[in-house]
Parts: C-alpha cells; sequence; structure tokens
C-alpha cells in the first residue's frame, strides 16, 4: 500500500441502504468568498487557498473585488487575500507547493506576461515567475510531487517537444523532464500523486500501449513505466481521483455518473450511481464525497438510457458523501444550477470540504460558486 504523507494526501447488483451522515456539516460557512464566475480548480498551502477558474470578480464581507480568474484567501476566517494575479483565459487547473502556485489553462498571458496555458506563481505578492513554457492543446490537470509538476490534459507537444497528453517539469530548474513521458492515446482529465506513485484518469483507452489500462492508470512518478499489476475495470470516462489509504476513488461521466471505489490492487470496493455526471471527488475520515451534474443517487447500480435511475433514487443535488463500505450518506446540501459542482478538495488547516463550480446557491442561501463545509 502507498505511504501518505500527514501534509496530504464482479459488480454488486443492488447497493446497500443509506447510512449516517458523516462529521462535516451540510451547512456552509458564510465566510467563504463569492464569485461571479465559475470556479474550475482549489488548491491549498498552509491556511491559504487558491481558486482559479472563469470569475472575474470576488466578493467577501458585502464588497466586490476584480480578481481575474485567480484568487486567494485566508481559508479559516475567509478573509480575501491581496494575492491577485491576472490571466487573460480560464484556468483550469492549480497546484501549489511550498515556493510556488502553479496554474493551468486557456489563458496567453498573465498580469500581463505572455505564458501559454502555463505559469508559476509567487505564493504571497502574485508575481509571474521564470517557468515558461508552450502547449499545443488544452491542459486539465497538474499534481506535484517526486520533486516534478505533473500535467495532464488534451496535447501532442510541451516547448516543441513532443509528448502525448502527459508531461513533467522539474521542480526545481521548470525544465521539461526528458525522462517522463508515458503516452496517453485520448485526453488526461486527473492526476493524483501518492509517494512513487501517479494515477492518471481520463477518456483514453491506452497508456503506455499497456493492456488494462483504459480510462484508469499507474504510472512510475519518476520513470513513467505503466504499474502492469494495476488494472481497474473502469466503465466511463474518469473526470477527478481522490487517494487515501484505502485506495483509489474516481468520478466518472458517461450514462449516468458514478463515485467508484477501487484497492490499491486495481480490485473494485464499490461503487455508487447517480443520474447525472459525477466531476469531483475527496476523501475525508473514511468518507468520499462526491459532487457533479446529478439531482438523483440511484438506489442501484442499474440506470436507463438517459441516466436516470431505474430502481428508485435519493434526492441528491449536484452533491453527495458515501460511507467507506459504499453506503449513501445522509450528507446532502443542496447545490443548485445545470452544471453544478465542478471541484471538490480537502482543506485540512481549516478542516472543511470545499467545493467549487457554477451553482450559485447551497440551500437557498447565496454561495456563489464557492462553498467550504
Amino acid at each position: 500500500m502507498p505511504r501518505f504523507p500527514l501534509v496530504l494526501l464482479a459488480l454488486a447488483a443492488v447497493l446497500l441502504p443509506a447510512a449516517a451522515a458523516p462529521a462535516v456539516s451540510p451547512t456552509a460557512r458564510s465566510s467563504a468568498p463569492t464569485f461571479n464566475g465559475g470556479v474550475y480548480a482549489i488548491a491549498h498551502r498552509g491556511a491559504t487557498t487558491y481558486v482559479g477558474g472563469t470569475f472575474t470578480t470576488a466578493t467577501a464581507n458585502g464588497r466586490t473585488y476584480p480578481r481575474e480568474r485567480l484568487a486567494a484567501f485566508d481559508s479559516r476566517t475567509g478573509k480575501l487575500l491581496d494575492w491577485s494575479p491576472s490571466a487573460d483565459g480560464v484556468v483550469r487547473a492549480l497546484a501549489a507547493t511550498d515556493d510556488s502556485v502553479y496554474a493551468a489553462g486557456d489563458f496567453h498571458a498573465v498580469s500581463g506576461e505572455r505564458r501559454d496555458s502555463l505559469v508559476r506563481i509567487h505564493p504571497t505578492n502574485g508575481a509571474v515567475r521564470s517557468f515558461r513554457h508552450t502547449l499545443s492543446g488544452t491542459p486539465y490537470a497538474l499534481a506535484a510531487g517526486n520533486g516534478r509538476l505533473y500535467l495532464g490534459g488534451s496535447f501532442t507537444q510541451v516547448t516543441g517537444e513532443r509528448r502525448d497528453n502527459l508531461a513533467a517539469f522539474s521542480l526545481t530548474t521548470g525544465r521539461l523532464d526528458p525522462r517522463w513521458r508515458p503516452v496517453a492515446d485520448d485526453t488526461v482529465h486527473a492526476i493524483a500523486v501518492t509517494g512513487p506513485r501517479v494515477y492518471l484518469g481520463g477518456g483514453f483507452h491506452l497508456v503506455g500501449a499497456v493492456k488494462g489500462t483504459l480510462r484508469l492508470a499507474s504510472v512510475n512518478g519518476t520513470s513513467g513505466v505503466v504499474d502492469p499489476a494495476f488494472k481497474p475495470r473502469v466503465p466511463a470516462e474518469v473526470r477527478a481521483i481522490a487517494l487515501d489509504p484505502t485506495g483509489v476513488h474516481v468520478a466518472t461521466a458517461g450514462r449516468g455518473g458514478r463515485a467508484i471505489a477501487y484497492s490499491y490492487a486495481g480490485a473494485l470496493r464499490w461503487q455508487r450511481v447517480f443520474d447525472g455526471d459525477a466531476a469531483a471527488i475527496a476523501t475525508a475520515g473514511g468518507i468520499t464525497y462526491v459532487g457533479g451534474h446529478f439531482d438523483n443517487a440511484c438506489l442501484t447500480e442499474r440506470n436507463g438510457v438517459k441516466g436516470g435511475c431505474v430502481d428508485g433514487a435519493r434526492p441528491r443535488f449536484k452533491l453527495a458523501a458515501v460511507t467507506a463500505k459504499g453506503q449513501l450518506a445522509s450528507w446532502g446540501p443542496k447545490a443548485n444550477g445545470v452544471i453544478g459542482v465542478r471541484v471538490l478538495s480537502v482543506n485540512h488547516v481549516a478542516g472543511t470540504i470545499e467545493a467549487g463550480g457554477d451553482f450559485t446557491m447551497i440551500d437557498g442561501a447565496d454561495r456563489r460558486r464557492f462553498a467550504a463545509f
């Protein structure tokens, strides 16, 4: 089983009945800032929460401030920080290290500095730092570990060198890693790191031409070599990955969304089915939190052509929680909107689960595009 540092982190026909609610409150904190556009990415560095997306303003304590697709706030108090680099396009992914915040997206410049889809930013003063690459496509995922920044998306080149939807950079020099270059034959939407293992999720069929890597794969964090023993069976495109000591948890799209838990050997542990895409997933305290476009959690694994639950459902509006045994928990704050929740993150300093997306209300209260529970 992979080691987790303290600072991080045959199908059953009928699912188990609802269980007791997890410890996290379903009531969203009122102190968190709100945003006038979608929140696509969340990252943490100490008590600071960084967010990225499509927004151009943030509102805190009744006042609205310009924030061009990037913002930061104190996760304990909700105070909006002065950190305000401006991106000229959508920010889709974030990763924070001790000395930097990395962002990836559809932008071409940040704070007036030319940056093509990737940027390194000072974590406290917001200055654009040395780290400059070009990308022939769209990035969707960032993760840091093993002395590297890992990038996933839909692209064929990085700084003029061939890279098939995956790349890595040295956190020390900023250079493109010449060694770590696994090949995914289609889009990578999610990356998660624990120790020497890097987990990849997306719409790909193969990674490194290795059979059994459909939509979810594990590769070595230094060499990029595929772990041939990890061969989970994933029924639909993976949109997000969460890791904990028990295994690998994924959120999938497809005909109705799914939250699925696998062991580190790739064996299915449990799955829950929803009537819409599952786009986000996070784990804390033995509970798996799921976000997406759904309005219901199905009582069984069967759903119809358009994803609707066949054998009954319990309402879960864009947010749900599942116990370690695969039982649907009673935690279910109601988020609105069509797209709903895009990203979930565990904030260990504040002791909260954070949600970002395109919702504007949680249980009828104003929580535009961000909520902390």
